[in-house]
């Protein structure tokens, strides 16, 4: 390849890799005066990280199940830590669709592996009382939860 190709194509990359960067900067720069993160971004952002947190949680737990000997103690507790972790995860799918059912679009719902703590997360710029006692009464109704051990908090 001649000397002249050469330089020419490395310009362009040059040329590529500025306007990446441009790109990237405009992108991904908020305006000064928004000190919030955008709630769209809060829901996306947590459930990528609870999904990869149970999936890290379900390898740990299948490496001691396969490692551990059949009638181990350390074996049944990683069994039964697992089904807990699997019923949470199912209850709090279930619980998210039965909230967005009421009209909720955004919802996070986060229920304790140790605990019965219930953690729901709602965006609703105009949150009302009369909004989380929706919420709760579907927490009741599908769960039992009680009072005590759920907090609702809004978002926007």
């Amino acid at each position: 390849m001649s000397k002249r190709k050469k330089i020419v194509i490395l310009s362009c990359m040059v040329v590529l890799l500025a306007a990446t960067a441009v790109c990237n900067f405009l992108l991904t720069s908020k305006p000064a005066s928004d000190d919030t993160v955008p709630t769209s971004t809060y829901f996306s952002e947590y459930r990528a990280e609870h999904s990869t947190n149970v999936s890290e949680q379900i390898l740990q737990l299948d490496s001691i199940i396969n490692s551990a000997e059949s009638d181990s103690e350390a074996k049944e507790n990683a069994l039964a830590t697992k089904l807990r972790l699997t019923e949470n995860l199912e209850k709090e799918l279930y619980l998210e669709s039965l909230i967005k059912a009421k009209g909720y679009e955004n919802i996070v719902v986060m229920l304790g592996i140790e605990s019965e703590n219930v953690t729901v997360v709602v965006d609703d710029n105009d949150f009302t009382t009369d909004d989380a006692v929706s919420i709760y009464t579907v927490l009741l109704d599908e769960i039992s939860a009680s009072p005590e051990n759920v907090r609702i908090i809004p978002i926007s």
